[in-house]
């Protein structure tokens, strides 16, 4: 699968938990699917069986995703994180309950005056999270 010129795509590193996120995050959206994954084989740099390499999408987005062989002294951070726009209430509590399990809440579920409700969360991985539900278009 490749990429298209001048796409930008999110690319996410982990040390031996990658296929882990992308099977967790496949289960928060409907339309959501993994495009490609490529495996280290053995006497590979990584460790054998783990992600060299996936692709996978989650409502439209493709996100990349690897397991490092090199253990790096850094981690994901807030100052990047993914913004998702909910349809509904439902949708957004779902979602930010199964990511705050085992992570960190960063602002809780309420209202801060710039949407209807909003949640940021760090995931058990690392990786953090907006989810935002919009004020209504009339």
């Amino acid at each position: 699968m490749g990429l298209t010129p001048q796409q930008i795509t999110p690319f996410l590193m982990f040390e031996g938990r990658a296929e882990e996120a992308m099977t967790f995050y496949l289960t928060l959206f409907d339309d959501a699917e993994v495009l490609d994954i490529t495996r280290y084989g053995a006497g590979e740099e990584g460790t054998e069986g783990t992600v060299r390499l996936a692709t996978f999408a989650l409502a439209g987005q493709q996100i990349m995703c690897i397991d490092s062989p090199v253990s790096h002294a850094f981690g994901f951070t807030p100052a990047l994180s993914l913004f998702v726009q909910c349809a509904d209430d439902a949708e957004l509590t779902r979602r930010y309950e199964a990511l705050a399990e085992g992570g960190q809440a960063l602002m809780p579920l309420g209202e801060y005056g710039f949407s209807t409700r909003f949640g940021w969360v760090n995931d058990r991985f690392g990786v953090s999270w907006q989810l935002n539900l919009p004020f209504p278009q009339f």
